[in-house]
Formats: structure tokens, sequence, C-alpha cells
């Protein structure tokens, strides 16, 4: 309803006409004045900032906060970058373990203690996110896995099928990598918070019995029925694969979460331990029953 007051009318008119004049002058300096029509981030001038230039919208926010989003490309190079080093600390153990036995097997306990502690750091220690950490366990990892496919595959007495046993330990792993990826992509199992209780609970009585094997390993002559090449070896081993496999579909589920979430980027090098721990686990155990048929 249009104001009867001419004074009012003088005014707002006047006024109208200045904020108009000051918009054309900011578009013509190469700003955009607070609030306007294609600034999806503006919310007015604050007193501050009384012209009210355009800001970015980190502005103000800490450094660690205006990180950019997660993409499946972090991932991917990420999860590269981390396996890439666990391949190079295991070839170094392979090439020490062929001059000095006794440093190779030292290297193994070692690298097997080490990506231990790293990955309770990670877990428990809120370092998730730190490229250090997981390119620690990596570089610990890969001396497990070198010694442990030095020892394994009969490499440590000579054996000349040690080679192919490592790399078809190294074929099963990526292809059920990949055949995991596709049942997840095509919603074939889908990640619930049921399957991951589920999950968990099937890895924490995978863990005890191992761990109860150990024991009962070191105060014995043998491995323990569970790693002596038995029947109950056998189905152990195959259980753990079967576990590992499935445990891909929670990693993939959980950087899908957080791709969505838009979690800093700094973030994949979570994703990329938690697939490097899995693969690593996956490719033991195709190796174990590998070792298996071998001895057979």
């Amino acid at each position: 309803m249009k104001s009867s007051n001419p004074f009012m009318n003088s005014l707002t008119k006047a006024t109208a006409e200045s904020q108009r004049s000051q918009a054309m002058a900011y578009q013509q300096a190469g700003y955009a004045p607070s609030g306007a029509a294609g600034n999806p981030y503006a919310t007015g001038a604050p007193a501050a900032d009384p012209q009210g230039y355009r800001r970015s919208p980190n502005y103000g926010v800490p450094g660690a906060a205006s990180d950019r989003p997660m993409t499946v490309d972090d991932v991917v190079t990420k999860t590269g970058i981390t396996l890439a080093v666990i391949v190079v600390f295991a070839a170094v153990t392979l090439v020490v373990g062929a001059s000095n036995p006794g440093l190779a097997m030292g290297l193994t306990l070692v690298g097997a203690i080490g990506g231990f502690i790293a990955v309770l750091v990670s877990s428990f220690g809120r370092k998730y996110d730190s490229p250090v950490v997981t390119l620690i366990y990596a570089a610990f990892e890969g001396l497990f896995v070198g010694g442990f496919s030095w020892l394994l595959s009969g490499m440590a007495i000579g054996n000349s099928n040690a080679g192919a046993m490592i790399f078809q330990a190294i074929l099963g792993t990526v292809g059920v990598f990949v055949g995991m990826l596709v049942v997840y992509k095509t919603g074939a199992i889908r990640v619930t918070p049921k399957f991951n209780r589920i999950m968990i609970s099937a890895l924490i009585g995978v863990c005890v019995l191992a761990l109860g094997n150990l024991v009962f390993a070191l105060f014995s002559d043998g491995a323990g029925p569970l790693r002596d090449g038995g029947p109950i070896a056998w189905i152990f081993s195959l259980v753990c694969i079967g576990l590992a496999a499935m445990s891909f579909l929670s990693d993939f589920d959980n950087a899908d979460q957080l791709i969505r979430a838009g979690a800093p980027s700094k973030m994949a090098w979570g994703v990329a331990l938690g697939l490097a721990v899995t693969l690593v686990w996956l490719y033991t155990e195709i190796l174990r029953i590998l070792s298996y048929l071998n001895n057979d």
C-alpha cells in the first residue's frame, strides 16, 4: 500500500536510488555487495565490513576445517600410495631374507608388532585422518608381509614354487577385492547397521580364537590346531577369507558415507588404512591356504 506521506515517499525513493548506485559501483569495481543475487554465500554485510564485499565460504574458518570435501579420487590415490609403500617394504624383507634369514625374521616380527600398534593408534588415538600414521602402518606391514611371504611360500627353504605361490595369492586377493566391489556397487548385499554389528561380532570371535591358538602354540611344539594345516585349520582359514571379503563391503560403505557427508579430503587416509588392513589380512589367508596345498 502506497504511503500518503510525501516526505516518506521522497525518502524511500532517495534511499533506493542510493543503494542502486552503490551496487553498480561495486559491480564495476569487480565486487558484488553482500546479499546480491548470484552470491550463494551472501548473508548481509556485518558491522565490521560495511562495504559487504563477497567473501569465501571458508572466510574466518581455521585451515583444518577449510579442507576440501573428499572424493573417490582421493580414496584411490591414498590407497594406491599406501599399497605401494607396503610393496616396497615387503620387497626389502624378501631381499634381506635371501642373504640374512635371521635379520629377515627379526624384520617380520618388528613389522607385525609395529603394524598392530599403528592400527591401535589410528583407532583409539583419533588419528584416522593422519597420513603419517597410515604410512607408518604401511611400512611396518610391508616388513611383515614380506617376511610372511618368505616363510609360507617356502622361499626360506629354497622352494622353486615360492614365486608362483606369491603371485597366485596376489591374484586371488585382487580378484576378491574386485568381486566385492561389484557386489557393493550392484547392491547385491546391503551394508546396514545390523550387517556391521554381525561383522564386528564375527571379527571379535576370530581374533579371540587366533589369540588363543597363538598362546597354545607358544606353550607347545606345534602351530596349534588352527594353523597346523589340518581340517580345522582349513576351515578356519576359509572362514577368515570369507570375513575379509565381507569386510570390504563395510570399507566401501564407510568411504561412500564419508564422501556423501562431505568429509575433509584428508579422511581418505583413514579409508586407505582400513582397506590396506583388509587386503593384507585376505592376502595372508589366501597364501596360507596355498601353503597347505603345497605341503599336501
